[in-house]
């Protein structure tokens, strides 16, 4: 998958990432908003991973990628194309998650834009969709920005979640 936008550089997970993905998954801020919404031990942690690489494994343009600065290599956080089964319907999903100390700067926004960009050209469809909790407004914000809309709400692993997609 060899996705750039203007300041990020979009790369897959390897073994050597294994830390920064754990400086994602134990800051309770940034979790905040994802699965149950709870910080994860380094079991966890590896057990993530390794669905990373399941996905990999399933379609090389698909799963969550480390973001990379390309100015001076920094890890920014991870974002990609998630296939998703939603009310038994194959969707993929937009998703992101961008370390607390970078938050604010816009990268949320320019991975995004840029998936779709990926995801229309290498899929040749228009609906993408992103799964976001109802209080996460950073988030719709983003959705929003790239031209999604709230398309439902669903329950999803006993949350209330909303399904913002393309049209």
């Amino acid at each position: 998958m060899a996705i750039i936008s203007e300041r990020l550089v979009f790369r897959p997970y390897n073994d050597g990432d294994f830390e920064f993905l754990m400086s994602l998954l134990s800051d309770p801020e940034v979790v905040r908003y994802i699965g149950n919404g709870k910080t994860r031990d380094r079991n966890d942690g590896k057990d993530f991973l390794n669905r990373i690489y399941r996905i990999y494994e399933f379609s090389e343009e698909m799963g969550l990628m480390v973001l990379v600065n390309k100015e001076d290599n920094t890890l920014i956080g991870h974002a990609g194309l998630v296939p998703q089964t939603i009310d038994g319907n194959k969707e993929i999903e937009i998703g992101y998650w961008i370390s607390r100390k970078y938050w604010g700067k816009g990268y949320a926004t320019e991975s995004a834009k840029a998936l779709l960009k990926y995801g229309n050209k290498q899929f040749d469809r228009k609906r993408f969709i992103a799964l976001i909790q109802p209080n996460n407004f950073s988030s719709q914000k983003v959705a929003g920005k790239i031209g999604m809309e709230l398309d439902k709400k669903i329950i999803l692993g006993g949350k209330d979640v909303y399904v913002y997609a393309t049209k």
